[in-house]
């Protein structure tokens, strides 16, 4: 008969585990960005109304620093968060764009 704990010394559990959990994490993170780009339409909506441009770049760039400064404080690596976050409000820009 096994315990509770068995699963968590046995690797194959352990390893079972974290893939579940990261399963879940992944489609938070889809989830997210399923927001982020309904917030970034909105956006669209009062740029347009507001008669100002789509496109930001300095507004852009204060998003990617804040994403390094947010992973720098959590000990990730800034090359990849960089690029991560350029392809996040690559993806609002275009549909922002798209909304036009």
């Amino acid at each position: 008969m096994t315990s509770p704990d068995d699963s968590a010394r046995d690797p194959h559990g352990e390893l079972m585990e974290c893939r579940n959990a990261i399963e879940v994490v992944d489609q938070r993170i889809v989830a997210l960005l399923a927001q982020r780009v309904e917030l970034a339409l909105r956006a669209a909506r009062a740029k347009r109304d507001a008669g100002l441009p789509i496109v930001n770049t300095m507004r852009e760039a204060d998003v990617i620093h804040a994403a390094l400064r947010a992973a720098s404080a959590e000990g990730l690596p800034a090359d990849p968060v960089r690029e991560i976050f350029r392809q996040i409000v690559g993806i609002s820009r275009r549909a922002q764009e798209d909304a036009r």
